[in-house]
């Protein structure tokens, strides 16, 4: 047994793992389609006006609009119609004085037309229509390149593609966008009490969760996941599992980071690269450890990023929140920040002074209840909506307190 001899604050673990992350300069290019989510690796130029012609933002009728003036409720201006245009066809016809063309909203603004009269302002009688309102030049349409203007830079290189941005890109008709490659992260459980699911469990044995947790946190956040098979807690096991990993950008190992006889990845990274940190100021988590290895593959250099964390679920989730999640949202670009609200914590709730704690809690109405029951057991997070970060010089949180939730 090694007792760890110091620990680093959240904070500062933060702050290492983030400086050390690998960059991704790898980009491909996918379909239109695929690109919601994606992390923009070209600048995207409008090569056309967009709406390309000027068109109708209403159902109504494209008049001049100087026709309309002096037009009231007691006192309409009447125009002929013309023609009927609908949303995709060229009118045939321009608008001359007295003149009126009926427009579908989308519809392209007939020539010799200035403005468009909403259908609620309006009555037609046959080949006629009332207008009971006056309009402006402009009024009601939609000019060409008013949303896009040909030769604008729409995106920037390092945007994050949502769906507004996938269809800014779309109305260009562009079928296909560079990006940068996904991140990839490989999961490799260890520990020889683990068992796969589906396994038969034996005596002493418990089945592998931190696998899927940990895999659905990177898949959430947009990573390309690679799951190993279960190594035994050893030296040369753990080394060939994580050679076996490489190049890849982040290496996550379940078990195996505390201080017992058979908790050997801090001495596989010690041995394999540099150790960044080994223990943290933090409840549940405290034997994370975090190193990087340098190598080169294929002609280029590659930096991989390995932790190893807690193998209690409770203490691997937290942690992959609190820690993983960012960086993964770093390489995505899917970094927007967490909902959280402020909610009153139903029972008194007493903490390790001197490690910064993350607390589940279940949130009903304006109430935070605790979820956390121990480190062993995913229910904690199973239950739970969110957590309370209680910082490490605070000892307690009373009962009635306003308290941050960090929804999950």
């Amino acid at each position: 047994m090694r007792p760890l001899r110091s620990l680093i604050p959240l904070e500062e673990a933060q702050r290492l793992a983030m400086e050390n992350l690998p960059t991704i300069e790898d980009t491909e290019t996918v379909s239109i389609a695929d690109a919601g989510g994606r992390l923009l690796a070209e600048d995207i130029k409008a090569t056309l006006n967009v709406p390309p012609y000027s068109r109708s933002a209403v159902d109504g009728y494209a008049v001049r609009a100087e026709d309309t003036y002096g037009a009231g409720r007691y006192s309409p201006v009447k125009l002929r119609i013309i023609e009927s245009v609908h949303a995709g066809e060229v009118p045939q016809k321009t608008v001359k004085e007295g003149g009126a063309i009926q427009i579908a909203t989308g519809a392209m603004l007939p020539d010799g037309a200035n403005a468009v009269v909403m259908v609620e302002n309006t009555e037609s009688k046959g080949d006629e229509v009332l207008v009971f309102k006056p309009v402006y030049p402009g009024s009601d349409v939609s000019g060409m390149g008013e949303d896009i203007k040909k030769g604008d830079t729409v995106l920037k290189t390092g945007e994050f593609l949502t769906p507004a941005k996938v269809g800014a890109i779309s109305s260009l008709g562009i079928t296909g966008v560079k990006v940068f490659r996904r991140p990839q992260v490989a999961v490799i459980p260890t520990g020889d009490e683990v068992t796969a699911p589906g396994e038969k469990l034996e005596r002493g044995k418990i089945y592998d969760i931190n696998t899927y947790t940990l895999s659905s946190i990177a898949r959430e956040m947009g990573a390309e996941v690679s799951t190993y098979p279960i190594t035994p807690d050893r030296k040369k096991e753990i080394r060939e599992a994580i050679e076996s990993a490489l190049p890849t950008d982040i290496i996550l190992l379940s078990g195996g980071s505390s201080v017992g006889e058979r908790d050997v990845i801090v001495d596989v990274l010690e041995e394999m690269g540099e150790v960044l940190f080994h223990g943290i100021q933090l409840k549940p988590g405290k034997p994370t450890v975090c190193g990087k290895i340098t190598g080169e593959y294929g002609g280029k250099k590659r930096e991989t990023l390995v932790f190893g964390m807690p193998g209690y679920p409770t203490s691997c989730l937290t942690n992959a929140y609190i820690l993983i999640a960012p960086l993964l949202g770093r390489l995505t670009g899917n970094s927007r920040p967490p909902r959280v609200e402020k909610k009153i914590m139903s029972h008194r709730i007493v903490s390790t002074l001197g490690r910064h704690q993350i607390f589940t809690v279940r949130v009903e109405g304006d109430t935070a209840y605790p979820a956390f029951k121990e480190s062993g057991a995913i229910t904690s997070m199973a239950s739970a909506d969110g957590y309370i970060q209680i910082p490490a010089n605070v000892d307690l949180v009373e009962k009635g307190e306003t308290v941050d939730v960090t929804y999950f």
